[in-house]
């Protein structure tokens, strides 16, 4: 999550950076955009190895003892 964080600063300071510098205007927010679309994959990963370790610890087989016939003969 520290990445994410970095990541998105990094967009910020680029379009901060925009705002004021309008000769590079558009390269700065693209950079911005290509910062927040680096943040997102790190996002992403990270939610799926969450989802991951979390699935695994639930896809554990269960051993339930047999139904019994409890119809009579």
């Amino acid at each position: 999550m520290e990445k994410v964080r970095r990541l998105r600063a990094m967009g910020s300071l680029c379009r901060q950076q925009a705002a004021y510098n309008g000769m590079n205007k558009w390269k700065l927010l693209a950079e911005a955009e290509h910062w927040e679309y680096l943040a997102e994959l790190a996002l992403s990963s990270y939610f799926e190895e969450c989802n991951a370790v979390s699935s695994n610890e639930t896809a554990q087989p269960i051993a339930r003892a047999p139904l019994q016939d409890t119809v009579g003969s």
